[in-house]
């Protein structure tokens, strides 16, 4: 097995980029064995501001860089993150229990998602010519202007690739960025950041804090120009309604429930293989990860064994390195909660149609990939988004009854379907009630799709992430208009009585040649 690159000279070097001028520490520990992995500086407010401050003065000097140095710098970072992916791959692996395989798709989301903002920014957001109100009288222009210090609070359980999508944009944008880390995510974020510092981004242009939240959290949204969240709904709302009262905007990724549909033209084999892979890719502490599956009941015995098969025969692991199928949940906390969801369906008539238990033998917070049938409204697990290793199977009788079914959640983040058929396909995804649909794949195609929006509906968030949409979130448009001369505008009542007519001719010409 290849040697582990990190290491905890690694872990102090990185740490040390942390904006915390006290001594506090908070003990961080690994799923792979439970015990502490490093010592994590905690930040105060006072960092928080005397870190927004600094990027300000830095966040002047990068706007006037231009488009063209900015995308010198990123392209540059985003050859340095595929270089050093071994070292990000063990840091990713040993702060999350994910698997090789499931974090080297985070390292391919930041490079794609680098190499997108970095090559697409000048197109998004050069400024343009606009037509006139009144042609020859006033010509119009539109400019771009970055909003300043951009605030990203990161969840833990994608911590990397979610930063990218937020700072990234931002910084192509030619905005500065303070970002609060999770801290069982915190050096995958380091290290990420010191890639783009040694790329060329300055030091105080991306400040990294800890902490707590109450406190960290609330300094950061205090102050900030504009601010990226990802995580709870519940959270979230708190985030807008402090943005609100501020008149700053805010972008949103929240929780989700995430429906796959397998209709009856399915292929079940092909069919079950995803659906495995789309609930419990990371254990399914994914936002965007499948926690609610509709099938046909007239596939649904052969799907239900090719599922039971797949999953009983996946190899679980806690390994740093390729070997595992599926790993391991990323705290007590998160076992605590799956704990729970499953204890609360099976006391009120749930069946355990595989997995269903705790594997300490594996890891201190391993737990089998389980998939419930007959759960019910009165259930935890029904409504309330698990963000762990369940998943539960619903059988319906055509596309209908499972659009209806999917459709009934007050979340809407993302959504599959499986068919033989690209039209039905894009039939049913058309009547889904999600921010991004995948056909014949559980989450990946949209998630890697960094040149389209991403984002939810209904409860799962507001504001969207990616392409043109995830550039223009960062930049206030500016827009500019001079008198041409050619003709004065009326300014008395005796110039608007003879212009009048004029003006009501114009609407009428530029009607019937189609012009906006």
């Amino acid at each position: 097995m290849r040697a582990q690159t990190a290491s905890p000279d690694l872990f102090r070097s990185l740490t040390d980029d942390v904006v915390a001028s006290g001594a506090e520490t908070t003990a961080v520990p690994t799923p792979t064995t439970g015990e502490v992995l490093h010592d994590l500086p905690r930040s105060s407010a006072d960092d928080v501001h005397d870190a927004v401050d600094r990027a300000r003065l830095a966040q002047l000097a990068w706007a006037r860089a231009g488009f063209a140095e900015r995308r010198r710098v990123l392209l540059a970072a985003h050859d340095l993150l595929l270089e050093r992916r071994d070292e990000l791959l063990d840091l990713i692996q040993l702060e999350s229990g994910k698997t090789r395989g499931q974090a080297f798709e985070e390292i391919f989301e930041a490079a794609s998602v680098t190499r997108y903002n970095a090559i697409a920014a000048r197109r998004v957001l050069r400024g343009r010519p606009v037509r006139s109100g009144i042609p020859t009288v006033a010509t119009s222009r539109v400019r771009f202007a970055p909003k300043g210090v951009v605030g990203v609070i990161t969840p833990w359980n994608y911590a990397l690739s979610l930063a990218a999508m937020d700072v990234v944009p931002a910084l192509a944008a030619g905005c500065g960025v303070v970002q609060k880390a999770d801290d069982q995510g915190a050096l995958s974020i380091l290290a990420l950041r010191r890639a783009y510092i040694d790329a060329g981004v300055p030091e105080a242009l991306w400040a990294v804090v800890t902490g707590d939240a109450a406190e960290v959290g609330e300094a950061l949204t205090d102050t900030v120009d504009y601010i990226c969240f990802t995580g709870s709904t519940a959270t979230g709302r708190r985030v807008a309604e402090k943005a609100g009262r501020r008149l700053v905007g805010a972008s949103l990724e929240l929780g989700g429930k995430n429906a796959l549909l397998v209709l009856d033209d399915a292929d079940p084999a092909r069919a079950a293989a995803n659906a495995a892979h789309a609930c419990f890719s990371a254990m399914g502490q994914l936002c965007v990860s499948i926690e609610r599956i509709f099938v046909d009941r007239r596939i649904a015995g052969d799907f239900e064994r090719e599922l039971v098969d797949r999953l009983r025969t996946a190899k679980l692991g806690t390994s740093v390195g390729f070997g595992a199928d599926f790993g391991s949940l990323a705290s007590a906390a998160q076992l605590a909660r799956v704990q729970a969801h499953l204890d609360d369906a099976v006391e009120k008539g749930a069946t355990v149609l595989v997995g269903g238990k705790a594997r300490p033998d594996l890891g201190p917070w391993v737990f089998e990939p389980t998939i419930l049938t007959g759960v019910t409204p009165e259930m935890r697990v029904h409504a309330e988004e698990t963000f762990g290793a369940i998943a539960s199977l619903y059988l319906v009788s055509g596309d209908d009854e499972a659009v209806l079914a999917a459709n009934a959640s007050e979340y809407g983040l993302n959504a599959a379907v499986f068919t033989g058929s690209t039209r039905r396909g894009h039939r049913v995804a058309d009547a889904l009630e999600a921010g991004s649909v995948n056909i014949n794949e559980g989450y990946r195609g949209s998630f890697a799709s960094v040149a389209a929006p991403m984002g939810g509906v209904k409860q799962s968030g507001v504001g969207r992430r990616n392409g043109e949409a995830g550039l223009l979130r960062f930049v206030e448009p500016v827009t500019i208009s001079q008198a041409a001369g050619l003709l004065q505008l009326p300014r008395t009542s005796a110039e608007y009585e003879a212009q009048a007519p004029l003006l009501l001719l114009l609407a009428r010409a530029l009607k019937a040649v189609r012009r906006a």
